[in-house]
């Protein structure tokens, strides 16, 4: 089978997926589903927040509700000769739950282990269907979406699981809104810095004004200025992002996770925004290796289906599984690059990407739980970790390549410069 990765999450045109049921880096439609620990210290808050003392927001969908709660401690710079901590970030796209308890299920599995992740909210999941033209989509007719709109309950669910998300500590990102793919006018490959503005502005209206959209008034408000708290996002199928970036940095985001093909090094800002790559891993029984995403698993085994034959499905699952451990292993036994997952909340190939998903955190949440410096946190929590390290020791940590150790190990590859003696008072 063909190595995808290069490519980035391409397996699928936008006419193709939705031929297919799916969007192209999103999720099987047939039912209405959607598609898809601390950088330091200990965490802070509860799990519930009070929320006696919010401010509404607007028309009250948001609110804001004071300092985020269960964080991690505030990041501080390396030591001289001080051994890098492995960072692991998993996210999810669309992030919308449509009855299949696969948000909460994650959300537990977090909770459990004293992690952070990032969850990418399609803003379209909280627009109902029935208020779709107010969704005025770059180079397409109003309302069009590659993606289905939810239906009122699955609204309701997927408020009630950002809202916790957030509360126990989780970033609330962007994965925009109709994700439009492929190589036509519509497409968000063509759509210009200014299209992306617009389509923005859009994602966050319908976060901020989901309650004169649908009409509840029986649903508390989510706990967040999402003006504030949207610094990141990830784009449809990992297209756009040379022209989303200068919009990016326009707004002040601190990074993008848009980027396709990225290998397991230490990131750069783009235009002065950290890109944080989806990364080229280890394929077991493969030469090739396979982009970080559950989607680009199942492309590479099954050659796009979500419904191929249920005797292919254990060995699959452990093959997904052993590809997310190679590629922490690597990592965390060579130069700590950090390791990045993406996800959707789905049910191919009868959910076996969701197990392959679980197990790899299992595995890489026992590490941090039997003494290793691994941390679990969302993108937003390792930018927070990356803006406060020397500038130089970031350069340096760049200079490692892919399953590079340090020359020397880390106390001496990241140790203060030796004095010299002849320039000693």
């Amino acid at each position: 089978m063909r190595d995808i990765s290069r490519r980035g999450l391409i397996g699928l045109g936008a006419g193709a997926a939705a031929a297919m049921g799916l969007s192209a880096c999103g999720s099987d439609h047939h039912d209405g589903a959607a598609p898809g620990s601390g950088s330091g210290g200990k965490s802070s808050g509860g799990a519930d927040a009070p929320t006696a003392t919010a401010k509404p927001i607007g028309d009250g969908s948001t609110a804001d509700t004071g300092k985020q709660p269960n964080q991690p401690g505030k990041p501080v710079p390396l030591e001289p000769g001080q051994t890098p901590p492995q960072f692991v970030v998993f996210s999810w796209d669309g992030a919308g739950e449509v009855g299949n308890g696969l948000f909460p299920r994650f959300l537990d599995l977090a909770k459990q282990h004293g992690a952070h992740m990032t969850f990418f909210l399609s803003g379209l999941y909280l627009l109902p269907e029935s208020k779709k033209r107010k969704y005025l989509p770059p180079n397409n007719a109003p309302g069009a979406s590659d993606i289905g709109y939810l239906t009122d309950e699955h609204i309701r669910l997927t408020l009630k699981n950002v809202r916790r998300a957030w509360l126990e500590g989780h970033e609330i990102g962007t994965h925009f809104n109709g994700h439009f793919c492929g190589e036509a006018h519509g497409s968000v490959k063509w759509w210009t810095p200014k299209q992306w503005r617009s389509e923005i502005e859009q994602a966050k209206a319908f976060v901020k004004e989901w309650r004169t959209n649908t009409g509840f008034t029986d649903l508390e408000p989510l706990p967040f200025d999402y003006d504030k708290e949207l610094v990141g996002g990830r784009t449809p199928c990992l297209l756009g992002q040379d022209n989303l970036l200068p919009t990016a940095r326009e707004l002040g985001w601190r990074y993008d996770a848009s980027s396709p093909g990225g290998t397991q090094v230490w990131p750069v800002k783009r235009q002065g925004v950290w890109d944080f790559p989806l990364q080229s891993i280890p394929f077991p029984g493969h030469s090739f290796q396979v982009l970080s995403m559950d989607y680009n698993i199942l492309a590479n085994q099954s050659n796009n289906s979500t419904h191929a034959p249920p005797a292919n499905y254990p060995g699959w699952r452990t093959q997904a599984t052993n590809a997310y451990i190679a590629g922490f292993d690597r990592a965390y036994k060579s130069n700590r690059a950090p390791f990045f997952i993406g996800n959707h909340f789905e049910k191919w190939n009868g959910g076996i990407y969701m197990d392959a998903v679980e197990n790899a955190f299992k595995h890489i949440a026992r590490e941090k739980e039997n003494g290793a410096d691994v941390r679990l946190v969302s993108f937003r929590q390792f930018a927070d970790w990356l803006d406060v390290q020397r500038p130089e020791v970031v350069s340096k940590l760049r200079t490692l390549g892919v399953g590079q150790q340090p020359t020397g190990g880390w106390k001496q590859f990241l140790g203060a410069p030796s004095s010299d003696p002849s320039k000693a008072a």
